[in-house]
């Protein structure tokens, strides 16, 4: 075997390797995430310094992550990175009858580590086969202090929920111009709550409702991706990724609708990129998330008062809406050894005024990401990091206490900070 050959191979074993660590790493880490909703807003550190574009824009082995067609542009490569991020989660209660008014602090958990890594080999010039590793979304809130010890919780507060993706991809070039491609997303995902007996009564099983310890789910679905150079400055990419039944959280079918269901939601996208030298390129996307098709995340808390208690087939979720996502950035290569990026996001706010109360345990208010990258030419390798500053949002409560709970508002509130730093290899 050719000393190339052997070397390539030694490295595809390492790479192997090294993948596995990742996904124990990513199972095994305290993970959240609260952006678009709890959705990542970008997958990869390049992705995340330009506003988590990659529709149309493949950067890196992270690509399949946002479109599968991006697989084929990419090279051969690995990319081995780590975000720090830090919410900040907080609500507020006014005009309870029931003396639950105050400032509730939900950050007794502050700092969380969330790992990604990728790997793409080109088995032609006309197609390519990759594996991403990633977190594609999450919650969590600590509350030291309950804000619902007024209506009988003791304890702590709060939820945490963690979604690990591992997407294998198959990329096809149709002609110089075209390519498709194909990712299945192997979705796992943990969650537990707690300190949150004071909804015992309103649930269709309150054995299953609240510190249960974590319990986990796991599905797959396929994402589906286009990219296509409509001139020699232009590139359009779509993307969809189906609907991913999971099974149920056993130990929260008291808590979710349809006895523990928490499925993820259907998406899709589209992007362009406009090389407008051959050191700038201006981009942007589009995403669309159907949180609404997920009962235990669309529901409304009012289907409670409806015959629907908690768990039950049509119990009350989070009501979160339906969101667009919109997403514009730039690259900027200083010279061969230095890339530039920087970029804008906002998407449409998923919690309704009326829906604060429960969301107080899932604040994913945060609509505005700005974000900044670079990347370092080492020669046989690249060193990235990316930084991503969402301000503080505040939702305010309308009516969004139910009588029997003594009526009032809940106002919630968030703001992150994320940064990341991640290695590439060039093979």
């Amino acid at each position: 075997m050719p000393v190339n050959q052997i070397q390539k191979s030694a490295f595809k074993s390492r790479a192997l390797k090294l993948a596995g660590a990742v996904i124990t790493l990513a199972v095994t880490a305290h993970n959240a995430y609260a952006t678009n909703g709890y959705f990542a807003n970008g997958y990869g550190e390049k992705s995340q310094g330009i506003a988590g574009i990659g529709v149309a824009l493949p950067q890196d082995s992270l690509a399949a992550a946002s479109n599968p067609a991006g697989t084929a542009f990419v090279g051969n490569r690995a990319d081995l990175g780590v975000s720090l991020f830090k919410p900040q989660r907080s609500a507020d209660i006014s005009g309870n009858a029931f003396g639950a008014n105050g400032h509730y602090d939900g950050n007794d958990t502050e700092y969380f580590v969330i790992p990604d890594f990728g790997y793409t080999h080109q088995l032609s010039d006309k197609s390519a086969y990759g594996v991403a590793v990633y977190g594609n979304g999450g919650m969590n809130t600590d509350y030291k202090t309950n804000p619902y010890a007024a209506f009988g919780s003791t304890g702590k507060a709060g939820v945490n929920l963690e979604q690990l993706f591992i997407t294998p991809s198959y990329a096809y070039k149709l002609d110089n111009n075209n390519a498709i491609g194909v990712g299945v997303n192997l979705a796992y995902q943990r969650f537990s709550a707690k300190g949150l007996s004071a909804f015992s009564s309103a649930s269709s099983s309150p054995n299953d409702l609240t510190d249960r310890g974590t319990d986990t789910s796991a599905g797959y679905g396929v994402r589906l991706g286009w990219t296509g150079n409509i001139t020699n400055d232009v590139t359009l990419g779509l993307t969809w990724a189906s609907k991913i039944n999971t099974g149920e959280f056993d130990k929260y079918k008291g808590l979710f609708a349809e006895q523990g269901g928490f499925d993820i939601p259907e998406n899709y996208g589209a992007g362009i990129a406009w090389h407008v030298t051959s050191a700038l390129t201006l981009a942007s996307d589009y995403q669309r998330i159907l949180y609404s098709g997920v009962d235990s995340v669309g529901n409304p808390l009012s289907n409670l008062f409806s015959g629907n208690p908690l768990g039950s087939s049509k119990g009350p979720g989070f009501g979160w809406q339906d969101i667009s996502v919109y997403k514009i950035g730039a690259t900027y290569a200083v010279n061969n050894d230095l890339i530039l990026r920087a970029g804008y996001s906002h998407s449409d706010q998923p919690i309704p005024s009326d829906q604060t109360f429960f969301n107080i345990l899932a604040p994913g208010v945060v609509q505005e990401h700005y974000t900044f990258g670079a990347t370092w030419n080492l020669g046989d390798g690249e060193l990235t990091a990316a930084y991503v500053y969402a301000p503080k949002t505040t939702v305010n409560g309308n009516n969004s206490i139910p009588s029997s709970f003594g009526g009032g508002n809940a106002n919630i509130h968030l703001e992150e900070n994320i940064l990341g730093v991640s290695y590439a290899w060039k093979l």
